[in-house]
This record gives structure tokens, sequence and C-alpha cells, in this order.
């Protein structure tokens, strides 16, 4: 720690005492060049080691001026970068960073970056285009909530009203708009059914539900149209667990959960050619549509559609509707019933009938193209995991050997301390109740964590395994 300053060093060295200030000083310019990281020991159940956090977030992190100006862009053009300064005299500009349902009014807590937020302000959200009125704001210590006029730049509160701004949504001055970087939110990798235990339950579970998607962006939830379940979604077992959790605890709705499902995609495996034809001619005008798509396997996560069309064969007009078609077909994901991505459809020639052509006539002709491309020619995909365990090293053998059955790409074995680190990448279907695998292997000295990577093919004796469980 002391390195970094030659006075400390050279008082280090002649044994000389060094001071409260001194170390705090020391370790605070570490923290600032990102050359150590403090850690401290505590338990937020048991309130130990609790106000020894919060004075060293005081003492040793960044401040606003420390962090310096923010960058960001002009909705009105992207390439244009907009700079906002940590001052209250700028534009008002802050990021909603996390919302929080309330029974008085949700509270959407904003960092802001410049200027200054007051009562009552209007202010705009670029991603809505809305403008939204600030009703109340507020500092929050813990369980108190102090109300405040106004909040300048530097500060985080808490505001009430803001009726359309989610979590990643930055609020800004109406006559000077500006975007900030938003939060990344990826796909969920899991599902679960969950159901109320009461039927007179089902809406007040609703309202749960939705309340828990707005405060977490990477939480999703829906009704399966052919099941009449309720679905929820997310990033692992342990958020679904945490999730259903809370809806029982802290909003007193009592629930039965279903078994975890994994979110698999499909894509295509080659190149195919084929001709969607609609044609049908009963009394009056009849229906009438043919297209020709060439479809491959892309790059884009959704579909990639290209327009080929020449010489008018294909009315201008109905081209928007055979790519909707071919989106609405990709994700009702065919006879499984996962959803295709990373498809390349090019419309290259077609036919029309100057009377009984419509929009709905190409709509349904590029979903009956899409199902002739897939006859044969799917591949599923499922979501991969990038995986860390910590084990010591006298469990290494029996936790590599585990982890072999669960189809894990080992990428290398760290060094870190006096433990062992097993780093690679797994499909979360092989990794439920791994938890509880990894304590019996371990005798709890294991720890894992995962994070969302990629999707991959599965293997050919997997693909058949979950055919057969979906009954196709």
């Amino acid at each position: 720690m002391v390195e970094i300053d030659d006075d400390l060093i050279e008082k280090f060295l002649e044994g000389v005492e060094l001071s409260e200030e001194e170390i705090r000083d020391a370790v605070r310019r570490c923290v600032l060049s990102r050359h150590a990281v403090p850690v401290f020991c505590g338990s937020a159940l048991h309130d130990k080691g609790i106000m020894f956090l919060l004075d060293a977030i005081v003492d040793y992190l960044p401040n606003p001026l420390d962090i310096g100006a923010v960058v960001g862009r002009d909705p009105r053009d992207e390439e244009r970068e907009i700079v906002r300064p940590v001052d209250s005299s700028a534009p008002f500009t802050g990021l909603a960073f996390k919302t929080i349902a309330d029974p008085n009014g949700d509270l959407t807590f904003v960092r802001v970056y410049s200027g200054i937020l007051e009562r009552g302000a209007q202010v705009l959200n670029p991603r809505t285009r809305k403008k939204e009125r600030v009703g109340r704001l507020m500092y929050m210590h813990a369980d108190k909530r102090e109300a405040v006029d106004r909040v300048e730049a530097g500060a985080i509160c808490a505001v009430v009203g803001l009726k359309n701004t989610v979590t990643g949504d930055t609020v800004c001055d109406p006559t000077a708009p500006v975007v900030l970087e938003s939060l990344s939110i990826p796909e969920a990798v899991i599902s679960m059914s969950v159901e109320p235990a009461a039927l007179k339950d089902r809406d007040r579970l609703s309202d749960v539900l939705a309340h828990l998607c707005k405060e977490d962006p990477s939480f999703r939830a829906w009704v399966d149209e052919e099941t009449d379940e309720i679905v929820i979604s997310g990033m692992g077992e342990l958020h679904l667990e945490i999730i259903t959790t809370r809806i029982q605890r802290d909003h007193g709705v009592a629930i039965k959960v279903g078994e975890p499902k994994v979110a698999y995609r499909q894509t295509l495996a080659r190149e195919v050619d084929v001709e969607g034809r609609h044609v049908k001619q009963s009394g009056g005008h009849g229906q009438f549509a043919v297209v020709n798509i060439r479809f491959e396997p892309g790059q884009d996560e959704g579909l990639e559609f290209v327009d080929e069309i020449t010489g008018g064969v294909i009315p201008r007009q109905f081209i928007p509707s055979v790519q909707k078609g071919l989106e609405d077909a990709m994700k009702a994901g065919g006879r499984t019933g996962w959803p295709f991505v990373q498809v390349k459809a090019t419309l290259h020639f077609g036919k029309y009938h100057e009377v009984d052509s419509s929009e709905l006539a190409f709509y349904t002709a590029a979903q009956i193209a899409f199902r002739q491309a897939l006859a044969d020619n799917t591949v599923i995909l499922e979501p991969y995991m990038k995986l860390a365990v910590q084990v010591p090293e006298d469990y290494l053998g029996d936790v590599i050997g585990d982890l072999n059955t669960r189809r894990v790409e080992v990428d290398e074995i760290a060094v870190v301390g006096d433990l062992r680190e097993v780093r690679g990448a797994v499909p979360i279907a092989e990794m439920f109740n791994y938890a509880g695998r990894l304590r019996g292997l371990t005798q709890g000295r294991g720890v894992f964590s995962l994070e969302p990577l990629d999707y991959r093919p599965v293997p050919a004796w997997v693909a058949e395994k979950l055919l057969a469980e979906a009954g196709r």
C-alpha cells in the first residue's frame, strides 16, 4: 500500500509509525487507482460490521468529482457525444438505476450526474420521448425518508411520480436531451411455472409479478397461451428462487412452483431455397401470394431480412407483410415451440394477383415458406454459462470428475490464493441443484458462480432426448 508514495515508503522502511490519516489517504489513493480493493467482513443478518462498511464507502470510494464528467449521446443523433460535467449549473442529467414498488407510489432511485432536480419539475425520458413530472424527492436513510425540495449534481435520491421510467432509463432537462449508457440486460436463460395456491389470488399474483418485472429488468413473467400457465424467467436457478421467496414472504401470496425449464432456441442447419404458396379461391375475392425465399444461418440475433425483389414481381406494400410473417413464425418456434434465432431470409422472387393478393395473403405465404424450410433442417441451441468453481486443492479431483459428467468445457484451472479455481463453460441445464452437490463434495468449502455466456448447439444425443421429452 505504501509503495504508491515515496514519503510513506521511506517512513515505513525507517520503522516510523504511520498515522491513521496517512493510512486512510494511502488506501483511498490505492482504491482510486484500482491498485487495491478493500475487503470487510460482517453479517447483515446480525448487524455486524455494517457501520465499518458504510464508513469505508465514504472514506475510500470515489466521489462524483473523482469520476469526472459523464459522456452521453444525443437522442436525435446517436453519433454525437454530449459531455455533462459534475456541475449544478449544467443542464439536469440523471440515470434511473433502480425501481422499487411501494404502496404509496413507486420509488425510482436516480443518480444526478449534472444540474439540479427539483420537486415539481418536468423531466424528459428520451427512451419514451415523453415528459414526466417529479412528484416528491427524498433522500433515503435505510428505512427512513427525508423529504427535500431539490437535489444537486453528485447526489442520489428517490423520486416519486415517474410513471413510465424504468431501471436503466435516462431522465434529463427537456431543453437539453441526452442519453446515458443504459444497463445491459441479458436474455433470461431459465424458466419455471408458478400458480397461486388459492385461485382467488391469481389477480393479486399478476400484480405482484408486474411490480417485480418493473423492479428487475432481467426478470420476465408472462402467461403461456397454450397451457394458460404463468411462466417466470430469470438468470438462473438462484435468481428464480429469490423471486419466488419474495412473492411469498414480502407480498404474502402463497404459490406452487413447477420444475425449472431451460430456454432453448433453434436455428437452421443449412441453406435452403423454398417457395411458399398461399392460393385460395372461394366466392368473391380469393387469396393469392407466392414468395420465393432463400433461408440460411445468419449472424444477427433474430431475423436478418434481405429484400432482393426487382421488377415489381411483388408490390412494395406487401413486402413488410412477408417480413412480419417470418418474424412471427420464428417466435412461434415451429413444432417444438422453441423460438428461432440467427436466421437470414432473402426474398428474391414471387408472384401476386391484381385482385386476390393482400397483406394477409403474403403474411401467410411467408409463414408457409418458413415451415417448409424447417423440414429436417433445424439445430437446437442451449444456453451456456460462464462457470467459476473455487475449491481447496484436496477436493479438486472430485469436483472436476463431477463437472465432466455435466458437459463442462474447462478452459483453465487457476490458483487463487490457497484455492484452485476451475474456469470454463457449462450448459445451464446441467447445473440444476449443483449448489448442494458442491457442498457435499467439498464439505461446504467450495463456492461457484455462473453468468450468461452464449447459445451453442446441443449434442445429437441430447437433441434426441429433448425431442422425445417434448413428445415431438
